[in-house]
Order: structure tokens, then sequence, then C-alpha cells
């Protein structure tokens, strides 16, 4: 039986790493966090490469249009590029967003968020606010929990032996209260339904994900140790730490290391998934040629 893939407690230096920024100055919190954020509350003109509709921006972020609008409406979030009747967004809007939501989510209201992002365009210091663990260590994870009646869970999954095994494997949660569930991956359910509209089984989808999760932990795993080793060989052991420009330049590369690792094994697993797919139909189309071909043997 399939058992929940729990996560794995951090190991190696990262602890010691933390313990060791944790008791330096306050100037470095300031100054990492500082770097972490700034590309957030840049004002609205800076160069981006994408540009999004209001609705594909509240799916990116994971809000809605609404949540936008009351935004831009408070002064959150810098006007939009208009293009004759079209409203587009960009990067720097996205960030922000995601910055502004990350806080909510921290239980600040609006008006302090507000007051945040104001401080920091002006300068002023809300690194201590913001927590540098936090900010090393916190939830990067793209997909956030949604919690729902069991009812409700059952009917997305539209699968009893799936729903079941789902559970096994650590893909939803079942509640103690016994009425509800926790979709822990609902962006893996919300690819499984859009792949079973072409006939494809939910065990078969399972099953896919159960060969895939492993290997994708050991990438996960070299890119993280890569990132900790890189770190690890610039703070020695007994020794001071490094001034705080260089320390705030680790740990904000920490921070990124994230997003370049995704982005980079996206693009990289992009192109293998292509050249792959291009192999198969050349194969499939070469078969089929073959077998509409003509016998021209006497």
């Amino acid at each position: 039986m399939s058992t929940a893939r729990q996560p794995r407690p951090p190991s190696g230096p990262v602890p010691a790493i933390l313990r060791r920024i944790r008791r330096g100055s306050r100037d470095v919190v300031e100054a990492a966090v500082s770097q972490l954020f700034d590309a957030a509350v840049q004002p609205h003109g800076v160069a981006a490469s994408g540009e999004y509709r209001i609705e594909d921006l509240a799916r990116l972020a994971g809000t809605t249009t609404r949540n936008i609008r009351v935004y831009r409406d408070r002064g959150l979030l810098h006007p939009p590029l208009r293009v004759g009747r079209i409203v587009l967004f960009n990067d720097t809007h996205l960030t922000r967003l995601r910055l502004i939501t990350s806080l909510l989510d921290r239980g600040y209201n609006i008006a302090h968020v507000n007051e945040m992002l104001s401080a920091w365009e002006q300068g002023k210091d809300v690194g201590d606010m913001l927590g540098l663990e936090s900010a090393i260590s916190g939830s990067w994870a793209t997909e956030k929990p949604e919690r729902m009646s069991l009812a409700d869970a059952k009917n997305l999954v539209d699968d009893e032996p799936g729903f079941e095994r789902m559970v096994a494997i650590g893909v939803i949660k079942l509640e103690d209260d016994g009425v509800d569930a926790t979709i822990m991956r609902p962006k893996l359910i919300e690819a499984f339904n859009e792949i079973r509209q072409y006939g494809v089984a939910t065990d078969k989808l399972i099953d896919i994900h159960e060969q895939i999760a492993p290997l994708v932990d050991q990438i996960s795993d070299i890119l993280v140790r890569a990132g900790v080793e890189h770190i690890g060989d610039r703070l020695n052991p007994g020794a001071e730490l490094p001034p705080d420009t260089e320390m705030a330049e680790m740990i904000t590369m920490l921070v990124r290391f994230r997003t370049v690792a995704v982005s980079a094994v996206t693009a990289t697993l992009a192109s293998s998934i292509e050249a792959n797919v291009e192999s198969v139909v050349a194969a499939v189309l070469a078969q089929s040629l073959e077998s509409a071909a003509p016998d021209t043997e006497a």
C-alpha cells in the first residue's frame, strides 16, 4: 500500500547556517529582505517579459479579479497598461500581487500591507516585520491547499478508487471532523482531470505520478544541495560571519534559487518532452506511410 510522502526535515548544514544568520546583525536582515522584495515594489514601467489580462493575472497569483480591482482601488497595485480597450498587466504586477497575497495570508490587513509597501518604496526599514528566516525557509509552494467538504472533494476527483489512492499518497488529506477534506495538490488534480478527458484512467495517472515523484525529489535534492554547499563553502565553521553585503548577497541567492531552478528544470523537461513527442509522432507517421505504400514486389 502506498503511504503519504512526508516533507523531509532540513538536514546537513542548513539549520546551522540559519542559526548563524539569525545571530547576525539587523543590518544583514534589512539588506537581505531589501534585495528580496525590491523588485516587487518598483513602480509601473519596469521592463517585464509577460503581459497578462486580469483573468490570467488572477490565476497566476492565486487570487481573484475582484481582489485585484480592490487592490488597485486601494493603491496597492500600480495602474496597468491600456491598449485600446484592453487592460494589460506585466510581471512587475504579478510579483507585487504575489507579495500582497503573501502578506495578507500572514495575517496583515490591507491597510497594513499598503503601509508596508509604501514604507518600502520610501526606503524605510521593514525587514524586521517580514522576517529573515521566513524569507529563507518559508513556503514558496506554487500550490496552496484547498479545504472543502468531503463530498465536494469526492466530486472533484469523480473516481472513488482514485480518491482513496490520492488520500493514501497524501495528495488529499481527510480532516479529523470527518466531513471535510483538504486538497493538498489542487493543480495536480486539475491536471489529472484535464488529461482524463482524453480517456486516460485515473489509476494510470496516479501510477505515472508515483513513478515521477521520486525522480523529482532526486532533482530537487541535487539542486538544493548545490545551493547549500555554495553557501556553506563561504561560511567557515567557527569564523565570523562575512560582511553584511556578502551575507545579503548569499541570502538573496538562496531565496531566488528556487525560481531559477524551477525555470531551468521546466525548460529542460519541456525540451525533452518535445523531442520525445516529435520522435513518437515521426515513428507513427512512418509506420502509417509504410502500411499505405503499395506492394511493388512482382
